[in-house]
């Protein structure tokens, strides 16, 4: 079974596997996900080293404590076996599946975890990075609801896209991204947003989150720990939203309104969709203040 949605995703940091040191320090941070990435972070000659080094660290004392996903390289490339195998005895929360084109390329990492045993707790993520990903992504994300599938999270890949694509500007990828967030709610999923490159304009990167968030995007995958304050400040509920989704809680518990569809708040048509909302968002809210303790 997928696990109840939606998870803390709100800031997703790629860590690469060959930096020691950037390794020695994702335990401390405040992001409630790693990446621990052996794909594009790590040159060819260090994918060996790097495997070696994601080993001793998730077998080790320095081991993260929040939400650790491992990105491997391609399952049809030299490495991405070698990957496979060294991320399922990491014992990871997820595996980040690159270059995905389509649902195949799920199935056959799903079916290569079941053959290593790999516990059912192990998800799938899956990078929405290529045009054929994107125009496959419906059939893609419909595996999120299939319980026998691992898929639990989209991430889009933007600077590979804007590559493929060769579109230039953030602008014109947004059609783009609102397919990937229409997918994921299609199927079950959580959406994370691409990262930002420049990790020193803290302003424009909250500018970019808070873009993020009102597509419908639930976190966004960051390059930089400077940038993981932001993240955590924009996807998470505002006092305003808080307050008002505590009234629309309150109003609904009257019991005159129990057994009522609609009612109305301060002027203002309130349907029991809204109530699921505010329950959701509370619920958000109650997760990120146990997670700051």
């Amino acid at each position: 079974m997928h696990e109840p949605l939606p998870r803390l995703r709100r800031s997703v940091l790629y860590v690469p596997a060959s930096n020691e040191r950037a390794l020695g320090k994702s335990a401390a941070l405040p992001c409630d996900a790693v990446i621990l990435d052996l794909e594009d972070a790590v040159g060819p000659e260090e994918k060996a080293d790097a495997r070696e080094r994601l080993r001793a660290l998730l077998a080790g004392p320095g081991r993260p404590k929040c939400e650790i996903v491992i990105r491997i390289n391609p399952l049809g490339s030299e490495w991405g076996t070698e990957d496979l195998l060294a991320a399922r005895a990491g014992r990871p929360d997820a595996i980040l599946l690159p270059k995905v084109d389509g649902p195949r390329d799920i199935l056959e990492a799903d079916a290569a975890l079941d053959e290593t045993d790999a516990p059912r707790s192990i998800r799938l993520w899956a990078m929405v990075e290529t045009p054929r990903s994107l125009l496959n992504i419906g059939s893609i994300a419909e595996l999120g609801r299939d319980p026998a599938a691992r898929l639990s999270c989209l991430v889009a890949g933007t600077n590979d896209i804007a590559k493929e694509t060769r579109v230039t500007g953030r602008g014109n990828l947004l059609p783009w991204l609102m397919q990937v967030v229409l997918a994921a709610r299609a199927g079950n999923l959580t959406a994370l947003d691409g990262v930002s490159n420049d990790f020193r304009d803290l302003e424009a990167f909250g500018r970019e989150c808070a873009e993020a968030r009102a597509m419908g995007f639930d976190g966004k995958t960051l390059i930089h720990p400077a940038q993981i304050g932001p993240a955590n400040s924009v996807f998470a509920p505002t006092g305003e939203e808080i307050a008002e989704a505590e009234a629309t809680v309150a109003e609904f518990a009257k019991p005159e309104n129990r057994h009522r569809g609609v009612i109305a708040i301060d002027g203002r048509m309130v349907e029991r969709l809204h109530l699921e909302q505010a329950e959701a968002l509370l619920k958000k809210a109650r997760e990120i203040e146990e997670k700051s303790k």
